[in-house]
């Protein structure tokens, strides 16, 4: 029954394309004879001379063929009627010169009567105007129809640029475009007054407010993909103080080729508030090092390791192994990948990197030629009061990778690290510095280790966007921890890119860290998420100050004072190289850390990563649970020896440090 419906659907549009054809085909004819008979009637002044009516008989007989096969070979029955334009007027004129020229060869040299000249230029000018003003006309017909449908919205386009000018076409052109437009707002001086494909740019952006009223205004769509962060801001402070909706269109980069505008309007992001510029990219030498080779992903399920994945894919590596400990997740992610690249060779493992049995088992079986390792728990606060999880995962686990490479002949190993990492304040950063140091030392000829260090990434799980968006849709309060705290944001795929072009750098033994642009303030993100919902900080929703959380510090940073900076061909990729552990140093730390772990030593931790890593400040909570039993029994001896009051006793005990 389906292989039946198939048919018939493919029979159905093999017909309704047939049909179209000949109608299309009998028109363009039928204009051809009626223009080849105004020529000669103009020529004799409407009263055409007996003896030339056979003269017109041979050419209506031969011209109209000969003329409709030239238009073929101009590939004119291609061309829609619906879309006309400027292009296709200009094909339709150099097809039109050649059938002239073919057919006023006929008539001088073939046909058996005699044929005026003049009859030559009148005909071609009546078939330039009437092919050209019924395919106009179409295109008139088919707009109107779409201007007619009710449930359009009326739209003011912010931008009468190129992309302005593109989103008024595909509203003229495209039924499914659910917009009308009713006027363009530009802040060019030079821009206004004017009036394109019949819309009239009606002032500067400052008079959103009163044009919106005069013209019952539903929508602005913002065409202005080269906007600055500041002129987005200012933009949609404009549409706020109007009350209207308004959405953006995509950067000229992300149009995918083909694909109408239709379903690319979306809603301004925070990304277009932070003025990240976009990335320009080796992709040839990105491509050159994936393609054709087994590239494995830890952390595949997160949200940097499946973006890796996604990017990686696109590169047609011949295989990808997708490693992660988290079922759920890695199923979406391999099911999404399977979609997108069904020629894509993907295996999906699921496993711990703390499993040295399962790693090896992994590494053997498909043997990988490069590894990105983004499996890591990033979580600051959680990690403070799970400190031997996070060193199992985040230390022990990126030793036991990178052993694995070394052992199964990788040729290149990424690590993922942190901002973090500098001068750490919890044990987050801490673990993520020891890491970096830990792949550093087992730098000796074989893999090239390479960590790569860059801030926070917007929209990642877990991270404060997504929250602040909870928290708006719930009618508030917007929580911030501190009115001065700033972080470095970029976007996951400006991320990833990143991490794909400072692998084709490393050498061996390089920390790369990204540029980061200016750092942006919690406080600021919060009320820009606040006004990109159409809604008004501090009025429609309250913003609240939690208080730092334990191991969170006011600022971070992406380099150590020690770490020289070091040139790369990339604008935005520098190249750290700094102090590093001597390498028979590693091992030693390495079974004292397990040690610890393994008797749940919170005070024999610390030490260790204090040594491994001077600069690390522990916070005071997790200093207070390191201590706490020292505290305690320093408290009963005190209070034994009837120093102090067992009240006095409790303010020791509180006072943690």
């Amino acid at each position: 029954m389906l292989a039946f419906n198939t048919l018939t659907s493919a029979v159905r549009s093999r017909y309704t394309l047939l049909r179209h054809q000949l109608i299309t085909t009998f028109a363009g004819i039928a204009l051809l004879e009626l223009a080849l008979l105004f020529a000669f009637l103009v020529r004799f002044e409407f009263s055409l001379p007996q003896s030339f009516v056979n003269s017109l008989f041979w050419a209506a007989l031969v011209w109209a063929p000969v003329k409709t096969a030239t238009l073929y070979a101009f590939g004119l029955h291609r061309v829609s009627w619906r879309y006309f334009s400027l292009p296709d007027l200009k094909q339709l004129a150099l097809a039109n010169i050649a059938a002239s020229a073919v057919t006023g060869g006929l008539a001088l040299t073939v046909y058996p009567h005699a044929f005026p000249r003049s009859v030559l230029v009148l005909d071609f000018c009546f078939v330039l105007l009437l092919t050209g003003a019924v395919r106009a006309s179409a295109r008139m017909l088919g707009e109107r129809a779409c201007a007619r449908r009710k449930d359009r919205r009326r739209t003011l386009i912010y931008g009468a640029g190129a992309a302005g000018v593109m989103l008024l076409r595909e509203s003229q052109s495209n039924a499914a475009f659910r917009h009308l437009i009713c006027a363009f707002v530009d802040d060019s001086p030079a821009k206004q007054r004017l009036t394109i494909h019949g819309i009239s740019v009606a002032g500067y952006g400052s008079h959103i407010a009163e044009i919106v009223k005069k013209l019952d205004i539903d929508e602005v769509l913002i065409a202005i993909p080269s906007a600055s962060a500041s002129d987005m801001i200012r933009i949609i402070g404009h549409c706020n103080a109007a009350g209207v909706i308004f959405r953006t269109m995509p950067a000229m980069s992300e149009i995918i080729s083909g694909r109408g505008l239709t379903r690319q309007i979306r809603d301004v992001a925070v990304d277009d508030v932070l003025g990240r510029s976009a990335v320009e990219l080796d992709r040839a030498g990105i491509h050159a090092k994936l393609h054709g080779r087994v590239a494995l992903v830890t952390g595949a399920a997160g949200s940097i390791g499946s973006e890796l994945c996604r990017q990686i894919a696109a590169c047609r590596p011949a295989a990808l192994i997708a490693l992660d400990i988290a079922e759920t997740p890695l199923f979406h992610i391999e099911r999404e990948l399977r979609q997108t690249y069904p020629n894509l060779k993907l295996h999906a493992e699921i496993a711990s990197i703390q499993n040295v049995q399962r790693l090896h088992e992994i590494f053997a079986q498909h043997r990988p030629s490069v590894v990105y390792h983004a499996a890591a728990y990033k979580h600051v606060p959680m990690m403070e009061s799970t400190l031997f999880e996070a060193l199992e995962n985040n230390v022990i686990g990126t030793f036991n990778v990178a052993v694995a490479a070394a052992e199964y002949h990788v040729d290149d190993f990424v690590m993922i690290s942190s901002d973090k990492a500098v001068r750490p304040t919890n044990i987050m950063g801490a673990t993520k510095r020891t890491a970096e140091l830990v792949i550093r030392s087992l730098q000796n000829g074989g893999p090239r280790y390479v960590s790569v260090r860059f801030g926070n990434v917007l929209g990642s799980n877990g991270s404060v966007v997504p929250i602040f968006k909870e928290q708006i849709a719930a009618g508030g309060p917007v929580t911030v921890t501190h009115p001065e705290m700033t972080r470095y944001f970029m976007t996951i795929p400006e991320a990833v890119q990143l991490v794909l072009q400072a692998s084709t750098m490393g050498k061996g033994g390089e920390i790369f860290v990204l540029d980061m642009g200016a750092p942006v303030k919690i406080l600021d993100l919060a009320r820009q998420l606040i006004v990109l919902s159409g809604l008004k900080p501090d009025e429609d929703i309250r913003i609240e100050f939690s208080g730092m959380r334990p191991g969170e510090k006011l600022y971070e940073e992406l380099r150590f004072s020690d770490e020289e900076v070091l040139p790369t061909h990339h604008s935005k990729i520098k190249v750290f190289a700094g102090n590093c552990l001597p390498d028979n140093r590693m091992p030693q730390h390495l079974a004292r850390l397990r040690a610890a772990c393994a008797r749940r030593d919170v005070k024999a931790a610390l030490f260790e990563l204090k040594e491994i890593e001077p600069d690390y400040n522990p916070s005071k909570e997790i200093l207070t649970r390191a201590f706490e039993g020292d505290l305690q029994r320093l408290a009963e001896a005190v209070s034994s020896a009837g120093a102090v009051t067992p009240s006095e006793t409790s303010l020791v005990m509180a006072s943690g440090d």
